[in-house]
């Protein structure tokens, strides 16, 4: 396989190529307009002070007005090559380790009641989400966050990595798709989208439709029999008098009362309008993606099932297409909404169009309703309803086509979603996916490193745990280790049960929750002091320990806030209780006193240490862990090297 950072950098230099012979075009299409500009002053002087044909002057108009629809042309081409020259940037900053701070950090996504996020970093300036997301939308980075926050069975973590392999080689695809997605990311609210496309028709029932059709017909026919009586008071045709006041009656009558239903229907109308215009908006922003997922093939079933949900007899979601934050996928308690998440009175059956033409005519639906602000319209509104029509359109476009738009942002963010996944396998092709063990709890590790540090420096260790061994009990110096070794654990995992490849020569692993005590702090505003923030941290995890999977406890520097005494016989009373109740994991200390928790549990315990060096007066670390409890502190020579007198 090419080296990554070869193959973005020639692409990269391949678009800054046609960026700089795009901007030559538009310089010369500038400077084009400019003299079509002059010749038309030219001609117009021409014909006012030199007799000149005034027709002279509609041949640089023309000119202009083209040169103007070739220069937003290309200035539209222009933008999509700076999006693709962006898209390189980012993944060079990825491969080069300097990408915090310049991706989509995901702090909306921030919980602090979360098990674990909070802990491992998974969301947050230089955080696994920031480092992952090559997302352009909004529902595609909801839902690679919901697939880092919760794990995934591991029939649809399979199914999630073979549509990873098949996305890794296609750098084309996920190219094009970041780039023309990149203009849905500015106002899509993917929620409120679905719940438009889903929510009761305002204009339901044939009996409105018809009335509007019957007062338009009435309307248009006398205002051609107006328009007629008109005519003849101008000598243009004669009408007989009786026919003409009878026509002048008619169109006065019908001004009347279609008037009249006018007004009355107006407030619905214009809710509808108004409503149909946003979401419109929205859907063109995303019509776009869709039409390019239309025209893609693929093999993997996942990829496959979600392809198929853009076609018109779509398939439902699948386990594998998690929906993304917010999207539930049925109504709301409460909601007016049927058992399915369908509409009252919408038709259940899916319409016979792929997205991009039911799209396509929802734009013009769109356009008709923008042009009721023509003089000409609002002159004839009263006999042609051209409002109510369009409305009732758009309505109809609603009821047939809204309940499939959940579904078809479902599959757009699981597509990102796996997109992001695959963008981090290219980059990263020495990462394996994990297997997954029949029993558990299990999670065994060879080589394993933290995905955020750069490969080049990461050092690699071997975890197991699992059958006959429960828990390892991490001792060692300070800067030594040991956090980060819960971190890489915990990361890990958190990845491979999202469906991504890990940063480890080989991972197995059962399926577990995740329940992580790492970054714990003390709260002022809540009267929270750090033992207590910790405790309660503690009894979260232990009530994860009652769910249907088992849990991988992450514990650093356990019950760090209080005294020896307590923190021994705590401690060991906690490790036993979630160890009894089926759960694996680790748990860090500077207190060698809790070291001997191992004596009481076992063969179900074990210790294991990091250590440090001094040499030529500075602390060395190798940052491997090995096997015993550790023998030494490093806290007196810490202090020392920044100058305190200890």
């Amino acid at each position: 396989m090419k080296d990554p950072a070869a193959v973005y950098v020639e692409l990269r230099s391949r678009r800054e190529e046609e960026i700089s012979r795009l901007d030559q075009s538009h310089a010369k299409l500038g400077y084009a307009r400019l003299a079509t500009a002059a010749c038309a002053a030219i001609a117009a002087w021409g014909a006012l002070s030199r007799g000149f044909s005034i027709l002279w002057i509609l041949v640089p108009l023309g000119a202009f007005l083209a040169l103007m629809v070739a220069h937003e042309r290309l200035l539209r081409l222009l933008e999509r090559q700076r999006r693709a020259q962006r898209f390189f940037n980012r993944g060079l900053a990825r491969l080069r380790g300097d990408w915090p701070g310049h991706g989509e950090t995901g702090e909306r996504y921030l919980n602090a009641a979360h098990p674990y996020a909070p802990d491992l970093d998974i969301f947050g300036k230089a955080s696994l989400f920031e480092m992952l997301s090559t997302a352009r939308t909004h529902v595609g980075e909801d839902t690679l966050a919901g697939w880092l926050q919760k794990p995934a069975p591991p029939e649809t973590v399979l199914a999630r990595q073979a549509a990873v392999e098949e996305l890794r080689p296609r750098l084309d695809l996920r190219e094009r798709l970041a780039v023309v997605a990149e203009e849905a990311r500015t106002g899509v609210d993917p929620v409120a989208l679905a719940h438009w496309g889903e929510a009761p028709a305002q204009l339901a029932g044939g009996g409105l439709h018809a009335a509007v059709w019957a007062f338009r017909i009435f309307g248009m026919a006398s205002l051609a029999l107006g328009c007629a009586a008109l005519a003849g008071e101008f000598g243009a045709f004669a009408l007989p008098e009786n026919l003409a006041i009878a026509a002048r009656d008619f169109f006065l009558l019908a001004l009347l009362v279609n008037g009249i239903f006018f007004y009355r229907i107006r407030p619905r109308m214009e809710a509808v309008v108004a409503a149909v215009d946003e979401a419109a908006h929205e859907l063109r922003l995303v019509s776009e993606v869709l039409l390019l997922l239309e025209g893609e093939a693929f093999h993997a079933p996942l990829l496959a099932e979600l392809r198929s949900s853009l076609d018109a007899e779509g398939a439902p979601r699948g386990a594998g297409a998690a929906l993304p934050r917010g999207l539930s996928p049925r109504p709301a308690e409460g909601s007016s909404l049927g058992a399915e998440g369908t509409p009252p009175g919408a038709d259940p059956r899916p319409a016979k169009a792929p997205p991009s033409a039911r799209l396509a005519r929802l734009g013009r639906i769109v356009d008709c309703l923008d042009s009721r602000e023509n003089i000409f319209v609002r002159l004839t509104e009263p006999f042609f309803l051209w409002t109510p029509y369009w409305a009732i359109e758009a309505e109809k476009w609603r009821r047939e086509s809204g309940p499939t738009v959940r579904r078809w942002l479902t599959a757009l963010g699981a597509i990102e979603a796996l997109s992001s996944l695959a963008s981090h396998a290219y980059e990263h092709p020495d990462d394996s996916f994990p297997e997954f063990a029949a029993e558990g709890p299990w999670l065994e590790a060879e080589g394993i490193a933290h995905p955020l540090i750069a490969e080049a420096r990461a050092i690699r260790n071997d975890v197991r745990l699992g059958g006959e061994l429960r828990v390892l009990i991490v001792s060692g110096s300070n800067m030594s280790g040991k956090s980060t070794l819960l971190r890489t654990l915990g990361t890990n995992v958190a990845l491979a049960q999202a469906g991504a490849p890990v940063r480890a020569r080989r991972m197995k692993l059962s399926p577990l929750a995740l329940g992580a005590s790492i970054r714990v702090t003390d709260s002022l505003a809540e009267g929270v002091s750090r033992f207590y923030a910790e405790i309660l941290r503690l009894r979260q995890i232990l009530d994860e320990t009652s769910g249907k999977l088992p849990v991988l406890f992450l514990i650093d520097e356990f019950m760090h806030g209080t005294n020896s005494h307590d923190r021994r016989i705590g401690a060991e009373a906690m490790v036993r209780g979630l160890v009894e109740r089926g759960a694996i994991g680790l748990i860090t200390t500077h207190d060698l006193a809790l070291a001997d928790i191992a004596d009481g549990l076992g063969a179900r315990a074990a210790n294991v240490h990091f250590e440090d060096r001094v040499e030529n007066g500075r602390i060395e670390f190798d940052y491997m862990m090995r096997p015993g409890v550790v023998r030494k502190s490093n806290a007196i020579e810490l202090m020392r090297s920044v100058g305190l007198e200890v």
